[in-house]
């Protein structure tokens, strides 16, 4: 596969995804500020265009690098997505514990 192949890919890929979120606020606006911390990528995210595989809920970005995986090959199942991701996931968590330290010593 060349690079405008994989770059058309990811372009359908982002539109496919991004409807998805447009189409789950028109379906039921709340969702758009309901929030859920994604499995995926540890960050509190809108349920809006969330998905979940195999009982792991993905946020919208995340759904995004699955999808766009699957598409390109580079993962096979959403526990490849889960394990790349585990870097900014604790990331992200890390940062959680920060911001609540820091609300605790104000």
């Amino acid at each position: 596969m060349d690079k405008s192949e994989e770059l058309k890919i990811i372009e359908d890929m982002q539109a496919v995804v991004a409807q998805m979120r447009t189409d789950d606020i028109e379906e039921n606006p709340d969702c758009e500020f309901e929030v859920f911390d994604c499995q995926c990528c540890g960050e509190e995210k809108s349920i809006a265009g969330s998905v979940v595989y195999d009982g792991i809920r993905l946020c919208n970005d995340c759904v995004l690098l699955a999808e766009t995986g699957f598409a390109l090959h580079k993962i096979e199942t959403v526990q490849d997505l889960l394990t790349n991701m585990e870097d900014k996931k604790l990331e992200a968590q890390c940062n959680f514990l920060k911001q609540e330290e820091a609300g605790q010593n104000n």
